[in-house]
């Protein structure tokens, strides 16, 4: 039998765009004798729906998607994610399931177990949970067909006080005792890059425990925040086959009988590259990847930011011109008294690297002009960070302007480090429809930069050596606000991914009073995330809809 694996990249609610991806994939497994093609968890509609799942009509159209595939499977079968209607009085509306189309028939459904309800997961929210465990079967061979989180039952469990275990049973513990021939498993995994190697382990696992071959399907692609990597892998006993390129959108056919044939030896080259070069040559990857998609499926083409001569807009910069190409990225720089000669330099130097024309618009008028008409309110009260705030606002609101005179998708450009402790201003350098670097931590920054530079330099050395400043007042620098970000990124990586407490963050190296001041601006700062544009995810825990937060509590 031949299988292909179908890495293909979705768009939320495009029904026709979505089944004509499906509809070519099969074409070109008909020419190649394939027997079976495999897409990914809720492929019909794009993963992550959310409550569109709620809609009718949203459902019926998954349905309608369904029949017009099922008329494509005269010669190759397919196996497909969808929503379907639990017909039973009692529980959710829907399941999410997984169908085996087959001759122009439904041969099969099998409905999602383990409904993941942490992180940007909600799935409990929309779908009942599977009870009944069946192999289904196909040319011979017995399938243990399941939706992604269902091979996740032995996932470790990070930081959640003593237990070690998520879930209390285990689908393919059932689906074994059928002895299946092979596992199947179709999915929607999005990238985390300070967890590259966990998903690989869960397969590995997987694997090991039955000893059958599996076929993993992910899908590929960017839906708002959500990066998907793709990354699908074939295993056999001797671990990973094969790997389709992450973030491609991609087909690849594999004969069963040879990955199970005794004299398989595997291909052990494919083992995980686990290097800090790789793991940040994934993260500018993904980033760039998330750009594109946003733009692409948002139908955009344009973006603009604001650049300062500082290292995180220089990079959000490199990232979007590789993402829309230089021809459609606009910097603007918007100089104040306080900016320092080699910020302007630094910048025109950069922009001409990526052969971007860098547009110009000093603030100093405006910011007088606002002082001029605001004497009466502040007169008798000493300048502070109102001052300061107001350049970030007039800034925020001459980007906000050239958007949406231009048709164009302002890109935020503060990093985690910052969103994390509430250094930034809300309605100025907050602004944006997309925040790039929202899941990059201060020194990620770096890392990233430094591996652009890695053949030539593109981003001025300058940039990376000199210390991070705002330049809101006379000499400022961020360590004169913030712990220096070697110490800063370590205490907030424990607290917002790790979810340690503070004692365990001090037991790790760190002084008590840095750990408990760094807390209390996290917690402090809520109210401003709150209010942030959608950030790329390429981590574990991002702010946002994976990290819910009270904004009033006293914690």
């Amino acid at each position: 039998m031949k299988i292909a694996i179908a890495q293909l990249n979705y768009r939320i609610a495009d029904f026709e765009g979505n089944l004509n991806l499906m509809k070519n994939a099969i074409r070109d497994a008909e020419k190649e004798e394939v027997d079976l093609i495999v897409f990914s968890e809720l492929a019909v509609c794009g993963y992550p729906p959310l409550d569109l799942l709620e809609q009718r009509d949203f459902i019926d159209k998954c349905s309608e998607s369904i029949r017009l595939l099922t008329e494509c499977t005269s010669k190759v079968a397919v196996i497909v994610g969808a929503p379907v209607i639990n017909p039973n009085e009692k529980g959710k509306k829907l399941y999410n399931a997984a169908f085996l189309l087959s001759e122009k028939k439904v041969l099969a459904i099998r409905n999602k177990t383990l409904l993941p309800t942490y992180d940007i997961f909600d799935e409990y929210r929309y779908f009942e949970k599977n009870i009944e465990f069946n192999i289904v079967k196909f040319k011979g061979v017995s399938i243990a067909l399941t939706i992604c989180e269902d091979i996740w039952d032995d996932q470790p469990v990070e930081n959640t006080f003593s237990r070690t275990r998520l879930y209390t049973i285990s689908p393919m513990d059932f689906l074994a005792k059928q002895n299946p021939d092979i596992m199947i498993n179709i999915s929607a995994s999005p990238f985390a890059a300070n967890r590259l190697n966990a998903r690989e382990e869960v397969l590995k696992q997987n694997v090991a425990k039955y000893g059958i071959p599996l076929f993993y399907c992910n899908q590929v692609g960017a839906n708002t925040e959500l990066i998907f990597d793709g990354s699908s892998m074939v295993l056999d006993r001797n671990g990973i086959i094969d790997r389709l390129t992450p973030f491609t959108e991609e087909v690849r056919s594999y004969v069963l009988e040879n990955l199970m044939s005794p004299a398989n030896t595997g291909a052990i080259e494919f083992e995980s590259n686990l290097s800090d070069e790789y793991r940040t040559e994934m993260m500018y990857k993904a980033l760039v990847f998330g750009i594109k998609d946003y733009f692409r499926k948002m139908g955009f083409n344009r973006a603009i930011l604001g650049l300062s001569g500082g290292m995180d807009s220089a990079l959000t910069l490199v990232l979007a011109v590789e993402a829309l190409g230089c021809e459609n990225v606009m910097p603007v720089m918007m100089p104040s008294r306080f900016s320092s000669d080699h910020s302007i330099t630094d910048s025109l130097e950069l922009a001409a690297n990526l052969g971007v024309t860098c547009k110009r618009i000093p603030v100093d008028p405006m910011m007088d002009s606002f002082l001029s008409q605001l004497v009466p309110e502040f007169e008798g009260k000493a300048e502070d960070v109102t001052e300061e705030n107001l350049q970030a606002r007039i800034r925020g609101v001459i980007l906000m302007a050239l958007a949406n005179k231009l048709n164009m998708i302002l890109l935020n450009t503060s990093n985690k480090s910052e969103a994390a402790v509430g250094y930034a201003t809300l309605y100025g350098d907050m602004n944006g429809g997309l925040s790039v670097l929202g899941d990059v931590y201060k020194t990620e920054v770096y890392d990233i930069a430094r591996y652009i530079n890695r053949n030539r330099e593109v981003i001025p050395y300058n940039i990376l050596e000199k210390a991070p400043s705002a330049e809101l007042r006379p000499n400022q620098k961020d360590s004169d606000s913030l712990p220096v970000y070697e110490v800063l990124d370590p205490i907030l990586y424990h607290y917002i991914e790790m979810k340690d407490p503070i004692a365990a963050i001090v037991e790790s190296g760190f002084q008590r009073e840095v750990v408990e001041r760094v807390i209390s601006l996290v917690n402090r700062s809520e109210y401003k995330r709150f209010q942030t544009p959608p950030i790329l995810r390429i981590s574990s825990k991002a702010f946002g809809m994976g990290r819910r937060m009270p904004i009033v509590a006293r914690y």
